[in-house]
């Protein structure tokens, strides 16, 4: 089933059309990469979802029903990728304000809040304003006010900014986390293999318009370029390229192959046993998200790096 489903969302602004007719669907449970470029139509989309703007035309389709922001919003918890913190309020105190706003009784938010620090190791945090935090630390704590109050949907926009590689973890670990526990994760980020590690279904969108969706692995396999990699103990830079395939690339053992359409894979290696190579691996070698986005964005193949396959 489905947490949320958008169907042909409109916004324009004057003459621009921010999102131009967009329509998906977030798997529940799912962790869901919204991607594009800067511009794209992201944070519209994000606003939508969340009822600070209204979409011009389309439906919002929230756990089966039409949203209702003024009902539905208690639901979702919204990470911005600005913070969103009031930087003179000591940090305990808004957690709590926080937690309430969201619907949560004084006992039970306080009961969350001290969970959530204790988790993160933020008890010493309590009695601090914001804006005596590092940049790392307000992001732990806007992570925690965003999740604490257990909503279906959780928004996350550029949740590891700021922050150090084991904090980092600790964040990717919680999302995880919540993704099992029946949480469903929207990710907006710039950096691609974050995408790839963490998300489940990814979509891009450029220039207000939809360009892809899908799970990571059907867009890897819908783009991918019949490129192998074939290695050997012994050299081989006296293959040529053949019928079958062309030569992309030579690095002392190693070849890079672009097979011809519909080659079988057994045909290639049966070619290279004939010449005496001895395998020691043969594999696909499937496009990483950034080569795809890159691509369909910007129109242009990426160059790629052929060493350490």
């Amino acid at each position: 089933m489905h947490l949320l489903q958008l169907e042909n969302i409109k916004k324009y602004f004057a003459t621009q059309k921010a999102v131009d007719d967009i329509s998906f669907n977030i798997p529940k449970g799912s962790i869901f990469g919204l991607l594009g470029p800067n511009g794209a139509g992201k944070t519209t989309l994000l606003r939508m979802i969340t009822g600070i703007f209204y979409q011009d035309s389309g439906q919002i389709i929230f756990n089966g029903k039409p949203y209702q922001p003024e009902d539905d919003s208690v639901n979702i918890g919204y990470m911005p990728e600005e913070r969103g913190l009031y930087k003179k309020m000591k940090i305990g105190e808004q957690a709590l304000y926080l937690a309430q706003l969201k619907g949560l009784s004084k006992s039970e938010a306080l009961a969350k809040v001290q969970y959530w620090f204790e988790k993160f190791e933020m008890q010493s945090w309590w009695h601090k304003k914001v804006e005596d935090l590092s940049k790392g630390m307000q992001q732990k704590l806007q992570f925690v006010i965003t999740v604490l109050h257990e909503p279906k949907l959780i928004i996350l926009d550029e949740p590891f900014s700021g922050l150090d590689p084991v904090n980092a973890n600790l964040i990717k670990d919680e999302i995880f986390r919540l993704a099992q526990n029946g949480s469903t994760i929207i990710f907006s980020t710039h950096r691609m293999e974050q995408v790839e590690e963490i998300c489940d279904h990814i979509i891009l969108v450029n220039k207000g318009k939809k360009i892809l969706d899908g799970t990571v692995q059907q867009v890897k396999q819908a783009h991918k370029e019949n490129l192998y990699s074939i290695s050997s103990n012994k050299p081989l830079a006296n293959i040529e390229h053949h019928s079958m395939f062309t030569v992309i690339e030579h690095n002392q053992h190693q070849l890079l192959l672009q097979l011809q359409p519909n080659t079988n894979t057994n045909d290639v290696l049966q070619w290279f046993i004939q010449q005496g190579v001895q395998i020691n691996e043969f594999k696909e070698l499937l496009p990483s998200l950034n080569d795809i986005f890159i691509k369909l964005v910007e129109g242009t193949s990426k160059a790629r790096q052929f060493q350490n396959i």
